[in-house]
């Protein structure tokens, strides 16, 4: 494991909606803020800092699932703050660190 790699630290972030059918019955405005907030995580994922996001279709209610990849907490809570679904009131987003193993790169 090289040195900088030792230093990052993992999270894994929930995305909490704001209704439990918030999956099944988004308004197209509503729609139009995923995509933002998919690209959002997209960049994130493309920039080495989100390691896997996604939709999770529990059946007692969905959420969004991530685990990021970071220097600092501080960076985990600067991420929320500016993805677009957080902004437009449509998440609530928690985050907890993870002891991660991940594959050598």
């Amino acid at each position: 494991m090289s040195e900088n790699q030792a230093e990052k630290k993992h999270f894994v972030l929930y995305a909490i909606s704001t209704r439990p059918t918030f999956q099944q019955d988004m308004t197209e405005k509503e729609r139009n803020i995923m995509s933002r907030h998919i690209a959002y995580w997209t960049d994130k994922a493309e920039q080495g800092i989100a390691i896997v996001f996604g939709p999770v279709f529990d059946p007692k209610g969905g959420y969004g699932l991530g685990v990021v990849e970071v220097e600092n907490e501080d960076q985990v809570r600067l991420l929320i703050a500016n993805d677009p679904a957080v902004i437009a009131g449509l998440f609530k987003e928690e985050y907890t660190p993870m002891l991660a193993i991940t594959k050598k790169k």
